[in-house]
């Protein structure tokens, strides 16, 4: 089966960084879309991320520019979000997940991951 599973979060300082690593399985990976989204309690999930089969096309969502940066190791089967200059906003839930097509909408995507925890202290 399908699974995809995050990892790197944590606490951070406002102003910090982190990388998450969304490792999956079950799928051919080199071949899907990957997208990174987040929620925060109390709000409705929300696109941060998304990039093609072969890594060459990116799309962010408005929040993020500049400061997030999704990227892909298909060798690994891996997708990555490298998020530098945290603001205390940007405490959520982070979810990877796969899909067929580059889109912020939650609908283009399939399969989903647990999520990983991030929290920004001020």
């Amino acid at each position: 089966q399908v699974q995809l599973v995050e990892s790197g979060g944590g606490l951070v300082q406002a102003g910090g960084s982190l990388r998450l690593s969304c490792a999956a399985s079950g799928l051919t990976f080199s071949s899907r879309v990957m997208g990174w989204f987040r929620q925060a309690p109390g709000k409705e999930r929300e696109f941060v991320a998304a990039l093609t089969s072969t890594g060459y096309s990116t799309i962010y969502g408005d929040s993020v520019k500049g400061r997030f940066t999704i990227s892909r190791d298909n060798a690994k089967n891996t997708v990555y979000l490298q998020m530098n200059s945290l603001k205390s906003g940007d405490t959520a839930v982070y979810y990877c997940a796969a899909g067929t097509r580059v889109s912020s909408t939650r609908a283009a995507y399939d399969y989903w991951g647990q999520g990983t925890q991030v929290n920004v202290s001020s």
